[in-house]
Protein backbone atom coordinates (compact mmCIF):
# COMPACT_ATOMS: atom_id res chain seq x y z
CA UNK A 1 0.00 0.00 0.00
CA UNK A 2 2.84 2.34 0.54
CA UNK A 3 4.76 2.01 -2.60
CA UNK A 4 1.39 2.73 -4.52
CA UNK A 5 1.08 5.82 -2.69
CA UNK A 6 4.10 7.05 -2.99
CA UNK A 7 4.01 6.00 -7.16
CA UNK A 8 1.16 7.81 -7.37
CA UNK A 9 2.72 11.19 -5.83
CA UNK A 10 5.31 10.81 -7.64
CA UNK A 11 3.10 11.11 -10.89
CA UNK A 12 1.43 13.69 -9.88
CA UNK A 13 5.09 15.84 -10.32
CA UNK A 14 5.50 16.32 -14.20
CA UNK A 15 6.72 19.49 -15.82
CA UNK A 16 7.48 20.04 -19.52
CA UNK A 17 9.72 22.25 -18.64
CA UNK A 18 11.29 19.82 -15.31
CA UNK A 19 11.36 16.36 -17.33
CA UNK A 20 14.08 15.08 -14.63
CA UNK A 21 10.25 14.17 -12.58
CA UNK A 22 9.42 11.57 -15.09
CA UNK A 23 13.22 10.26 -15.12
CA UNK A 24 13.85 6.25 -13.46
CA UNK A 25 17.02 4.43 -12.91
CA UNK A 26 15.82 1.08 -11.46
CA UNK A 27 17.96 -2.72 -10.87
CA UNK A 28 16.90 -6.20 -9.60
CA UNK A 29 16.13 -4.04 -6.02
CA UNK A 30 16.00 -0.34 -6.08
CA UNK A 31 14.26 2.47 -8.30
CA UNK A 32 16.00 6.03 -8.36
CA UNK A 33 13.84 8.67 -9.42
CA UNK A 34 14.13 12.84 -8.37
CA UNK A 35 12.43 12.92 -5.21
CA UNK A 36 9.22 14.73 -4.25
CA UNK A 37 8.77 16.70 -1.04
CA UNK A 38 7.17 13.35 0.69
CA UNK A 39 10.34 11.76 -0.67
CA UNK A 40 12.91 14.48 1.21
CA UNK A 41 10.78 14.26 4.29
CA UNK A 42 11.46 10.61 4.46
CA UNK A 43 15.44 11.20 3.78
CA UNK A 44 15.33 13.93 6.58
CA UNK A 45 14.49 11.52 8.91
CA UNK A 46 16.92 9.58 8.00
CA UNK A 47 19.60 12.31 8.05
CA UNK A 48 18.38 12.83 11.26
CA UNK A 49 18.68 9.58 12.30
CA UNK A 50 22.41 9.04 12.02
CA UNK A 51 24.59 8.56 8.48
CA UNK A 52 27.11 7.14 10.26
CA UNK A 53 29.36 6.69 13.59
CA UNK A 54 29.22 10.03 15.20
CA UNK A 55 33.38 9.67 16.10
CA UNK A 56 34.10 9.59 12.32
CA UNK A 57 33.62 11.79 9.57
CA UNK A 58 33.30 10.61 6.42
CA UNK A 59 32.36 13.65 4.56
CA UNK A 60 34.38 16.98 3.35
CA UNK A 61 31.79 19.20 4.24
CA UNK A 62 31.27 17.73 8.09
CA UNK A 63 26.92 18.52 7.50
CA UNK A 64 26.44 15.31 9.87
CA UNK A 65 27.70 17.12 12.82
CA UNK A 66 24.43 18.93 13.01
CA UNK A 67 22.14 18.26 15.91
CA UNK A 68 19.25 15.82 14.09
CA UNK A 69 17.02 18.47 13.56
CA UNK A 70 19.31 21.04 11.54
CA UNK A 71 20.61 17.76 9.69
CA UNK A 72 16.83 16.96 8.67
CA UNK A 73 15.94 20.73 7.46
CA UNK A 74 19.75 20.89 5.94
CA UNK A 75 18.78 17.71 4.03
CA UNK A 76 15.94 19.43 1.97
CA UNK A 77 17.36 22.33 1.55
CA UNK A 78 20.55 21.18 0.10
CA UNK A 79 18.45 19.34 -2.76
CA UNK A 80 16.55 22.32 -3.17
CA UNK A 81 19.58 24.66 -4.04
CA UNK A 82 20.66 21.80 -6.09
CA UNK A 83 17.54 22.38 -8.49
CA UNK A 84 17.83 25.67 -8.19
CA UNK A 85 21.43 25.97 -9.68
CA UNK A 86 21.31 23.60 -12.24
CA UNK A 87 22.71 24.48 -15.41
CA UNK A 88 23.92 22.62 -18.34
CA UNK A 89 26.89 23.54 -18.09
CA UNK A 90 26.92 22.45 -14.32
CA UNK A 91 24.51 20.29 -12.73
CA UNK A 92 23.77 17.59 -10.06
CA UNK A 93 21.09 15.02 -10.37
CA UNK A 94 20.50 14.04 -6.53
CA UNK A 95 17.91 10.90 -6.43
CA UNK A 96 16.30 9.25 -3.59
CA UNK A 97 16.78 5.37 -3.80
CA UNK A 98 13.96 3.03 -3.04
CA UNK A 99 13.88 -0.58 -1.19
CA UNK A 100 10.46 -2.24 -1.62
CA UNK A 101 8.99 1.43 -1.66
CA UNK A 102 11.04 2.60 1.20
CA UNK A 103 13.70 5.48 1.14
CA UNK A 104 16.77 4.33 2.23
CA UNK A 105 19.56 6.71 1.11
CA UNK A 106 20.51 8.75 -1.71
CA UNK A 107 22.74 8.77 -4.70
CA UNK A 108 24.42 11.33 -6.89
CA UNK A 109 25.62 11.79 -9.77
CA UNK A 110 27.09 15.18 -10.93
CA UNK A 111 29.51 17.11 -13.96
CA UNK A 112 30.94 20.59 -15.31
CA UNK A 113 30.88 20.81 -18.92
CA UNK A 114 29.98 17.45 -19.08
CA UNK A 115 29.38 17.79 -23.20
CA UNK A 116 33.31 18.44 -23.34
CA UNK A 117 34.84 16.58 -20.41
CA UNK A 118 32.57 13.19 -20.64
CA UNK A 119 33.25 12.97 -17.03
CA UNK A 120 31.55 12.92 -13.60
CA UNK A 121 31.51 12.38 -10.25
CA UNK A 122 29.67 10.26 -7.57
CA UNK A 123 28.60 10.40 -4.39
CA UNK A 124 26.20 8.92 -1.97
CA UNK A 125 24.97 8.05 1.80
CA UNK A 126 22.43 5.26 3.30
CA UNK A 127 20.54 5.77 6.58
CA UNK A 128 22.86 3.87 8.56
CA UNK A 129 20.08 0.80 8.97
CA UNK A 130 20.50 0.20 5.52
CA UNK A 131 24.07 -0.76 5.24
CA UNK A 132 25.97 -3.68 4.97
CA UNK A 133 23.07 -4.88 2.86
CA UNK A 134 24.78 -4.53 -0.98
CA UNK A 135 22.60 -1.16 -1.29
CA UNK A 136 25.75 0.95 -1.78
CA UNK A 137 26.89 -1.08 -4.71
CA UNK A 138 23.80 -1.62 -6.37
CA UNK A 139 23.00 2.37 -6.50
CA UNK A 140 26.00 3.21 -7.46
CA UNK A 141 25.99 0.84 -10.56
CA UNK A 142 22.62 1.97 -11.57
CA UNK A 143 23.68 5.34 -11.44
CA UNK A 144 27.12 4.49 -13.55
CA UNK A 145 24.84 2.88 -16.00
CA UNK A 146 23.49 6.07 -16.38
CA UNK A 147 26.11 8.06 -16.90
CA UNK A 148 27.99 5.74 -18.95
CA UNK A 149 25.12 3.86 -21.41
CA UNK A 150 23.02 6.89 -20.84
CA UNK A 151 24.69 9.95 -21.39
CA UNK A 152 27.78 8.41 -22.74
CA UNK A 153 30.29 9.30 -20.08
CA UNK A 154 34.22 8.72 -20.88
CA UNK A 155 35.50 8.52 -16.92
CA UNK A 156 33.76 8.28 -13.31
CA UNK A 157 34.90 9.79 -10.32
CA UNK A 158 34.78 9.52 -6.94
CA UNK A 159 36.60 9.84 -3.93
CA UNK A 160 37.05 8.77 0.04
CA UNK A 161 39.01 9.27 2.92
CA UNK A 162 41.93 6.72 3.40
CA UNK A 163 40.42 5.02 5.93
CA UNK A 164 36.70 4.48 4.49
CA UNK A 165 37.22 1.16 3.37
CA UNK A 166 32.98 0.53 2.90
CA UNK A 167 33.53 3.42 0.49
CA UNK A 168 36.65 1.68 -1.06
CA UNK A 169 35.06 -1.52 -1.34
CA UNK A 170 32.02 -0.74 -3.48
CA UNK A 171 34.49 1.25 -5.42
CA UNK A 172 37.11 -2.07 -6.22
CA UNK A 173 33.90 -3.84 -7.23
CA UNK A 174 32.60 -1.82 -9.65
CA UNK A 175 36.25 -1.34 -10.99
CA UNK A 176 37.75 1.98 -10.22
CA UNK A 177 41.06 2.71 -10.51
CA UNK A 178 43.77 4.66 -7.82
CA UNK A 179 43.91 8.32 -9.32
CA UNK A 180 45.47 10.20 -6.60
CA UNK A 181 45.44 12.03 -3.41
CA UNK A 182 43.67 15.36 -1.95
CA UNK A 183 44.32 16.89 1.67
CA UNK A 184 41.41 18.38 3.29
CA UNK A 185 40.73 20.04 6.49
CA UNK A 186 37.66 18.28 8.54
CA UNK A 187 37.55 19.03 12.39
CA UNK A 188 40.27 21.40 12.74
CA UNK A 189 42.64 18.42 11.21
CA UNK A 190 44.20 17.50 8.16
CA UNK A 191 42.54 14.71 6.29
CA UNK A 192 43.89 12.38 3.15
CA UNK A 193 40.85 11.60 0.57
CA UNK A 194 41.86 9.30 -2.20
CA UNK A 195 41.07 9.23 -5.81
CA UNK A 196 39.25 6.85 -7.96
CA UNK A 197 38.63 6.85 -11.78
CA UNK A 198 36.39 4.39 -13.61
CA UNK A 199 37.32 4.48 -17.46
CA UNK A 200 34.71 2.91 -19.83
CA UNK A 201 36.47 -0.21 -20.58
CA UNK A 202 36.78 -0.44 -16.67
CA UNK A 203 33.02 -0.24 -16.06
CA UNK A 204 31.88 -2.66 -18.82
CA UNK A 205 34.61 -5.69 -17.66
CA UNK A 206 32.41 -5.25 -14.16
CA UNK A 207 28.97 -4.14 -15.19
CA UNK A 208 26.87 -7.11 -13.73
CA UNK A 209 23.96 -5.21 -12.16
CA UNK A 210 21.19 -5.11 -14.62
CA UNK A 211 19.78 -1.50 -14.70
CA UNK A 212 16.51 0.24 -16.47
CA UNK A 213 16.56 3.93 -17.34
CA UNK A 214 13.18 5.76 -18.12
CA UNK A 215 12.40 9.58 -19.50
CA UNK A 216 16.17 10.08 -20.48
CA UNK A 217 15.40 11.08 -23.99
CA UNK A 218 13.74 14.33 -22.67
CA UNK A 219 15.91 15.41 -20.32
CA UNK A 220 18.84 15.31 -22.33
CA UNK A 221 19.17 18.92 -23.39
CA UNK A 222 19.21 19.38 -19.56
CA UNK A 223 22.45 17.68 -19.40
CA UNK A 224 23.67 19.48 -22.01
CA UNK A 225 23.31 17.06 -24.55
Amino acid sequence: MRRAKADCTIAGMTSSHWPLFALRVSTPRLRLRVPTLEDLDALAELAAEGVHDPDVQPFTVPWTDAPPAERARGTLQYHWSEWAAWRPSAWSLNLVVALDGVIVGTQGVSAKDFAIRREVSTGSWLGRRYQGQGIGTEMRAAVLDLAFAGLGAEYALSAAFADNEASFAVSRKLGYREDGIDRHVVRGRPVVSRRLRLDRAGWQARRTVPVTIEGLAACLPLFGL
